[in-house]
């Protein structure tokens, strides 16, 4: 629902009288949204937020990418559930007034790094992302940043380490470099992004491949495994919460026996163990070393792909 102005005649936004009544409610300054508007969509209160914006400015960070559809950008505070966090607005020098609904910064706006999406001004994925990461300093979030926004289609890793290596002045362009020089990996979500760190940076293991489709010796898909380590002969799979019951957990007890019967030892990690970075550690170092090793002559899987794999992965977004 997009905020509104007053209006005197009561027929495109509520008269002042009206706004003060209980029918309505203020977003900022001289606009408004029927009161029965939702306070905790994430959308609502990017959209309501970023129509403040008048002079110059755009929505960026977190709210920009959301805006534009990466999902695992959710906005949300850490001190309790619904609580969303204020909306980030960059400025480029213009002034807007304070208010705890938004995150305000005069920095520099180039014209060419905004455009207007759904009625409000928003970021370009490149610089929203270059704020997003800068925004919160830490480089395993930064990283994973990177490839959620990649996955959401809105960029290329290319296309950031391009926009990164121009950077050269900015406040955090140390934390994004660093960043950039870890992404890359092509995880689709948060968690799967942490689990590889955790096998790059904790474990010092060789920089695995993420989401890559192993096949048998015959062309069929076995599985697209979270993490590979093709040397080793190595998957590391993320379950979430939504694979612990009913078809979903066969489905995985399926795919895991697959994957063994094939020569590729596995091992697993759920949403509590990725605060455990040391019971990770010794999960992945345990289950590589029980890994075979084996010659690329003497596997039963391969990742070289059939003949049908790319018209079909394209069809299905893969």
């Amino acid at each position: 629902m997009a905020p509104v102005r007053l209006d005197a005649t009561g027929v495109a936004g509520p008269t002042r009288n009206q706004a003060r009544g209980r029918r309505w409610r203020q977003t900022s300054p001289g606009r408004y949204v029927p009161a029965s508007t939702s306070r905790e969509c994430i959308h609502q209160h990017i959209l309501e937020q970023g129509a403040r914006i008048r002079s110059y400015g755009a929505v960026t960070g977190w709210a920009s990418l959301r805006f534009q559809g990466a999902k695992y950008f959710d906005g949300l505070r850490r001190l309790g559930p619904g609580q969303l966090a204020p909306v980030p607005i960059v400025t480029g020098g213009a002034l807007l007034s304070p208010d705890d609904r938004v995150v305000i910064s005069r920095a520099q706006l180039a014209a060419g790094e905004r455009q207007l999406v759904d009625g409000i001004w928003v970021t370009r994925p490149t610089r929203a992302l270059f704020d997003e990461v800068r925004r919160h300093g830490r480089l395993r979030e930064a990283v994973a940043d990177i490839e959620v926004a990649v996955a959401a289609g809105l960029l290329s890793f290319a296309e950031f380490a391009d926009y990164v290596a121009h950077r050269n002045p900015w406040t955090g362009i140390g934390l994004a470099r660093e960043a950039v020089a870890l992404a890359g990996l092509g995880c689709w979500s948060r968690p799967e992004t942490l689990m590889a760190l955790i096998w790059m940076l904790d474990a010092e293991l060789d920089r695995p491949l993420c989401n890559v489709p192993v096949f048998d010796l015959d062309g069929r898909l076995i599985a697209i495994v979270d993490l590979l380590d093709p040397v080793a002969g190595c998957v590391g799979e993320y379950q979430g919460g939504d694979h612990k019951h009913g078809e979903r957990h066969r489905n995985d007890v399926a795919r895991e026996q697959a994957l063994r019967d094939v020569g590729l030892e596995c091992f697993e990690v759920v949403g509590g163990d990725l605060a455990d970075r040391e019971l990770v550690v010794k999960r992945m170092v345990a289950a590589r070393g029980r890994s075979l090793f084996q010659a690329p002559a003497d596997r039963l899987w391969t990742l070289d792909q059939p003949a049908w794999w790319p018209a079909w992965a394209a069809a299905r977004g893969l």
